[in-house]
């Protein structure tokens, strides 16, 4: 691996706290942006996307193509199952193995697992969700690592999506997530607000996001 992410200075680093109704989000830029581009290239010429029933995804019972490509690494022995799709963990990849020791060198949380996803350009997207699934810890945030193209994320509380008197006028919280930025949704966030990143067709350049994830079920091929 030709970047080295432990020489990055981190003295001078802050997190940006933001907190809302059942909100607890960090969010930061500490990958300086020439060494977040010689990371973004390394992933590409490493990383091999799922291809077949791996990259499709059950939505309400219909099978559809992901509007992405998406891919997943971690310890051994570990898979993730979402909606009705369970995913296995490949060997983890060396510049993405040098992100998890980043992450623990951040915030000493060491991550079994991360889900790789590529957005190939403005209309590739991922819909509103949680990332509430019982694999996961939810004592842990999810670490989420950005390169590439500036997409923003939208976050929508539960109760501003229930239908008729029942929905409450809570407003939408949206950040822009920058090359090298990484986000901490803290719990309870992924139990109460639900995410997306909507497609933007005049923001057309590529963007690679892993999400580092915290499991409490392991289950053994």
């Amino acid at each position: 691996m030709s970047v080295n992410l432990k020489n990055i200075d981190l003295s001078l680093h802050t997190w940006n706290h933001i907190q809302k109704q059942g909100l607890d989000l960090d969010y930061s830029v500490p990958i300086p942006r020439t060494v977040a581009s010689i990371l973004y290239k390394e992933l590409e010429e490493s990383i091999k996307y799922f291809t077949g029933d791996l990259a499709k995804i059950k939505v309400f019972g219909k099978v559809y193509l992901l509007p992405r490509q998406q891919v997943a690494y971690g310890d051994p022995g570990i898979t993730y199952t979402y909606s009705g799709i369970t995913v296995p963990a490949l060997p983890w990849p060396a510049p993405v193995l040098a992100l998890r020791d980043f992450i623990f060198k951040l915030k000493g949380i060491k991550y079994e697992f991360v889900l790789v996803n590529k957005y190939r350009n403005g209309n590739d997207h991922m819909g509103e969700h949680r990332d509430n699934e019982p694999d996961l810890d939810p004592d842990y945030p999810i670490a989420s690592v950005s390169l590439g193209q500036e997409r923003p994320f939208v976050l929508k509380h539960k109760d501003a999506r229930k239908p008729g008197p029942k929905k409450k006028n809570i407003p939408p919280v949206i950040i822009n997530l920058e090359h090298g930025s990484i986000l901490l949704m803290n719990p309870p966030t992924n139990e109460v607000w639900y995410h997306s990143l909507p497609t933007r067709k005049k923001l057309p350049g590529p963007r690679i996001n892993l999400t580092f994830r915290k499991m409490c079920v392991r289950k053994q091929n």
